[in-house]
This record gives structure tokens, C-alpha cells and sequence, in this order.
């Protein structure tokens, strides 16, 4: 008897979930991407093999494929299954929903582009574009993949172009909500998409934004995370950062208000570099992270400065206590070692500041 009502309640949530997955889908009106099904996937993967496995993203593993029929290479991204049929109906179609909502819409050089989806059964799957040089952290912190100045300054310029339009170029406002290196992926020719949108929310152009409302500034603050680490060559937090400074942050910040940013610049450059483009990206970066919203340059603001060297740089706003960066940061890696800062829910503290952290309680 236990058994029949199990297998009823089970079936019932199934039947549920399914419902719910297209229901949702059919509100998405989506056009362009294609819609997979399962088996074609399974064959482009070798059945989701091991060696195909790109790496394991915060809902589920990402592996690269080959679409025979399309003469097509493509990195498939496989949303976790949950426990539940409440929690598959919920957080995980909504990062499916999410990110096929937004990516829909959007047709930009510097965006890895969605090539279809899949809703079969239990597993629901994104097709992209695959990026043959991986994403942009493994470059910056392997040791054997060392990038030009000229690949990072072009980096920061297609991040910062990808940026400008979400926030200003489309219909509406998109907040990406969760810029790191992880989620810059690199072409053949080291030019940068960015990618991973199943955190992205759309906004209203220039209205006053909701207590739970996700900001532009969320995206400007990681904007500039990322540019340190870009010309610095280090993480966001480690124990290989001079001094025992507490943060990289907090550090090239200490060395800027003592006239010695370019001590920051990744030693491995051996001093090819750009000086006056080197300045620029560091000096937005700090201008970009700044703790306070309101004192952050824009990302219109940055974008004139990187792109024009007769652009005047201005004056980083004054620090504020840098034992906040500390706590932000310890809280960030209470869990992990602290040169493993690519999980995903490790990570999210390291690019947002405790003053933002409130607008990721929206669902959009």
C-alpha cells in the first residue's frame, strides 16, 4: 500500500514539474535557439563522458559536444537534478528560464551566443557557442598560460563592451549579476564573451530601483574586481599577496594612495606592457570597486576611460575602512582553501560588497 501511494505522490510531481517546465517555456515566446532533443545531446557528448567535461558550473556540470548535422562544436551546460519536485520545479527552472529569457534577446560580438535548449524529461540543458580557450581564469592563474598585455587590455575592453551594452543597449536593462573570470569565456583568438546568465535580471531603464532590485552597480563592482585581477594577475584573495595584505583590493589600493601602482602589475608581464593603458585599467578598477554605490564610476564612465588615451583619469574616491574588505573576504572563504575562488556560492562576496548584497534577493 505504502508502495501505490508513493508511486502515485511521484508520479503526481512529475507530472507536476513537466507541467510547470512548459508552461514557463510557452511564456518565454522564444525564437532563434533551437530546441534539442535529449538523445541528440547524449550522442554529441558521448553520453555526457567524463572527458568531455568542461568543468562544474554553480547548477551543474558543463560539457563540450559535437553536433554531427550542424558540423557544429558546442559546450552544454546540465542543470543540477534536485531532491525534490518542488526544488526542480523552482531553483532550477527558474536559472533555465532566466538565462534562456535573456539570452534570447541579445546579439552582441562579445556574448557567447545560445545555440538551443533542451527540456526533455528530467534534464534541462543550454546549448553555447563553444570558446576554444576556456574561460578567462584559467589563463590568469596557470601558471602555463600566460596571457599578452595586449590579449588583457583587448579582455578588458570586450568585458567592458559586453557591459555597456546590457546595461544601455537593450530594450531593457539587464543585470548580469555575476561577472568573474569564470564566466568570461576566450575564443580561438583570445577575444572575450561573456557568458553564464542564469543570475541575470531584466530592469527598467532609469527608474528608481526597489529595495530587493537588482543594480548596474552589482555589475560594475565585479567590472572592477575583475580588471585587478586582470593586470595584477592575482585573486581577489590570497595568501600569496604581499605583506599579508588582506585583500588584492586592499592592497593595490594601499600602493596607489602611496604612488606606486604599477608594483601591482603581474610580475609574470616582465615589464611588457602599455604604462598609460596599465594606469587606466587599475586606477577604473579601483574607481569601479569602490565599497560605496554611489561613488562608483559607471560603466559609461569607465568605458571612456579604457577606450581613449586622451581621456582625462580621474582620482579614485577615498578608501574606507579596509578591515571591511577583510571581513568580506573571510566571510567569502570561510569553506574553502583560499586559492580556490571559482565555485560559484564561494564567490558571490567576492564581487558584490556588503552594501550591494541586498539587491541579490530579487527574482526579477
Amino acid at each position: 500500500m505504502l508502495v501505490l501511494l508513493g508511486s502515485i505522490i511521484w508520479r503526481r510531481c512529475s507530472d507536476h514539474r513537466r507541467r510547470v517546465q512548459q508552461e514557463e517555456l510557452e511564456l518565454l515566446g522564444i525564437m532563434g535557439p533551437s530546441r534539442f532533443q535529449l538523445q541528440d545531446l547524449v550522442a554529441a557528448t558521448g553520453n555526457f563522458a567524463d572527458e568531455n567535461k568542461l568543468g562544474q558550473g554553480g547548477f551543474g556540470p558543463v560539457y563540450k559536444g559535437y553536433l554531427r548535422d550542424q558540423d557544429l562544436h558546442v559546450a552544454i551546460k546540465v542543470l543540477s537534478r534536485r531532491q525534490s519536485c518542488q526544488e526542480q520545479s523552482a531553483q532550477g527552472l527558474r536559472e533555465f528560464k532566466a538565462e534562456v529569457k535573456v539570452m534570447t534577446q541579445l546579439r552582441h560580438r562579445n556574448i557567447v551566443k545560445l545555440v538551443g535548449w533542451s527540456d526533455s524529461k528530467k534534464q534541462l540543458l543550454l546549448i553555447y557557442e563553444l570558446m576554444a580557450q576556456g574561460s578567462l581564469d584559467k589563463h590568469l592563474y596557470d601558471p602555463e598560460k600566460i596571457l599578452t598585455w595586449q590579449q588583457r587590455y583587448k579582455i578588458v575592453l570586450d568585458l567592458g563592451s559586453a557591459l555597456l551594452y546590457l546595461h544601455h543597449d537593450c530594450e531593457k536593462c539587464i543585470v548580469h549579476g555575476d561577472i568573474k573570470p569564470a564566466n568570461v569565456m576566450l575564443d580561438v583568438s583570445h577575444n572575450a564573451k561573456l557568458g553564464d546568465f542564469g543570475l541575470a535580471r531584466l530592469v527598467e531603464h532609469g527608474g528608481e530601483p526597489q529595495t530587493t532590485q537588482p543594480r548596474t552597480e552589482l555589475d560594475v563592482y565585479s567590472f572592477g574586481i575583475v580588471l585587478l585581477e586582470i593586470a595584477c594577475g592575482k585573486r581577489p584573495a590570497s595568501r600569496q599577496l604581499p605583506n599579508g595584505a588582506s585583500s588584492l583590493l586592499a592592497w593595490v589600493r594601499d600602493l596607489y594612495d602611496q604612488g606606486k601602482i604599477l608594483d601591482a602589475v603581474d610580475q609574470r608581464l616582465n615589464g611588457e606592457f602599455n604604462q598609460q593603458q596599465m594606469e587606466r585599467v587599475i586606477v577604473m578598477g579601483l574607481c569601479c570597486s569602490h565599497q560605496d554605490p554611489i561613488q562608483r564610476s559607471s560603466i559609461v564612465q569607465a568605458m571612456d576611460v579604457l577606450r581613449s588615451a586622451d581621456a582625462e583619469l580621474p582620482v579614485p574616491p577615498a578608501a574606507h575602512d579596509t578591515g571591511h574588505i577583510r571581513s568580506m573576504q573571510e566571510q567569502a572563504y570561510a569553506d574553502l582553501p583560499v586559492e580556490d575562488h571559482s565555485v560559484h556560492t564561494a564567490t558571490r562576496s567576492t564581487y558584490f560588497t556588503s552594501k550591494d548584497s541586498v539587491y541579490l534577493l530579487a527574482e526579477g
